[in-house]
């Protein structure tokens, strides 16, 4: 069955639709199309007749999300230079056209509409928020163009306009469960910025909870972008709970740690389980904030491999000795490796050709081999559990025993049924 028509036939239960419904109105209006609004879908303008074909580049230069994306900007122009130093895509040199999506849901859709239609790439990579992928999903899909999208997300979702290169629910947030499981933690508190992700990753870890004997013993929320947590800290101090699992994005989080630290809970007393800080955060956040907390994601600047080494060289070379690698950009960067070896094995930049070629194409990525799975274009990825030193680098404490299959619907977990989407 095509891809599509599997999408076309899924429905979320009511709990999951309720968690989303609700984030969307928080969020943006722009969660997806209205009810009943249609947009006709144009041809392709994508010209492949010259030298040269363009990409685009969507992530947020500014505003809340700035402190996290700037860096994903830089490591998609890092792997298209590589690339263009190896002789290109199809022997044709790959041009960036840079938009800024301001951490705006709209903007991020204004944006796409505009590099597909009138500046006609190719494909377009980036995004961060789930709020800024939904507002973008119909856009890609009415217009029959590609996203790449970089980060880890809250799953039960696939398009065939969208390839995801960050984390699924299963290779990311389930990972982190079981390891704070399996250290004996009884007892959660949830913490999250409100919106689309948070709310539905903290419908499944509720779920997860459930099934698992694990108590959640508050769950808290904050407009994205928000800077007041003195209450919110006050709340989960007074709740004594065994760990912390932290679903905030953005510089919310520079303000979360910080009164943590001013409240005298340690990583130790308390610890926190991140799924959206890295080591581009940690900086802003202050090391002495955040040293020993926890985060769960596929990559670390840390991973011991050859070409872990050599894509940290090649970004410092590039943007300065002080810059840190993180999972996102080195998920974006992937992405365009990933791109470049599926337009060669399809030997077409053509939407269709891509789609049709997408499975089973890999790449040596810095995190370890991953490759697509063509039937929900998500990727195989290994996961890991990292702790925070005081050298403000993360360091892999867990690690699957290899590359986990994308799950994205959760298809393979009993207890998320009345979560997972059916047919």
């Amino acid at each position: 069955m095509p891809l599509r028509t599997k999408l076309e036939a899924r429905s979320l239960t009511k709990s999951l639709a309720a968690a989303a419904a609700a984030a969307c109105l928080v969020a943006t209006a722009a969660c997806g199309s209205k009810a009943g609004e249609e947009t006709a879908a144009v041809e392709s303008c994508v010209d492949t007749s010259g030298d040269t074909v363009k990409v685009g580049s969507l992530n947020s230069l500014s505003g809340t999300m700035a402190i996290s994306e700037t860096t994903v900007r830089d490591s998609i122009a890092l792997a298209v230079k590589e690339i263009n130093a190896a002789g290109g895509v199809q022997g044709k040199t790959i041009e960036i056209v840079a938009e800024d999506g301001a951490s705006e849901p709209t903007v991020f859709a204004e944006k796409a509409e505009k590099l597909i239609r009138e500046d006609c790439v190719a494909a377009v990579f980036g995004g961060w928020t789930s709020a800024s992928r939904k507002a973008m999903l119909p856009v890609f899909e009415d217009n029959d163009s590609l996203l790449y999208y970089p980060v880890q997300y809250e799953g039960l979702e696939a398009s065939e306009n969208i390839f995801y290169t960050g984390a699924t629910t299963n290779q990311q947030i389930i990972p982190a469960l079981d390891y704070l499981a399996e250290t004996g933690v009884e007892s959660i508190y949830l913490v999250g910025s409100d919106y689309v992700f948070p709310r539905t990753a903290n419908a499944i870890i509720n779920a997860y909870a459930e099934a698992h004997g694990i108590e959640v013993l508050g769950e808290d929320y904050v407009t994205l972008g928000s800077t007041e947590f003195s209450t919110i800290v006050t709340q989960v101090k007074s709740a004594g709970a065994d760990a912390v699992f932290n679903t905030l994005n953005g510089d919310s989080n520079v303000a979360f740690f910080r009164e943590y630290a001013n409240v005298g809970l340690t990583a130790e007393e308390m610890p926190v389980m991140s799924v959206s800080i890295a080591e581009e955060e940690v900086g802003g956040i202050g090391v002495e904030n955040i040293e020993g907390q926890l985060a769960a994601w596929n990559y670390y600047q840390t991973v011991d491999s050859p070409a872990n080494g050599s894509f940290v060289e090649a970004f410092k070379a590039e943007y300065g000795a002080d810059r840190v690698t993180s999972d996102p950009m080195e998920a974006a960067y992937t992405s365009v490796y990933l791109w470049a070896a599926t337009v060669e094995k399809a030997g077409s930049f053509a939407v269709a050709d891509v789609q049709e070629a997408a499975d089973g194409v890999s790449f040596d990525a810095p995190e370890g081999t991953v490759v697509i799975d063509g039937d929900n274009h998500h990727v195989s990825k290994t996961a890991r559990i990292g702790e925070i030193n005081a050298d403000g680098l993360l360091y892999t404490v867990w690690e699957s025993e290899g590359p986990i299959e994308p799950d994205p619907f959760l298809e393979g977990y009993d207890w998320a049924a009345d979560l997972a989407v059916t047919e």
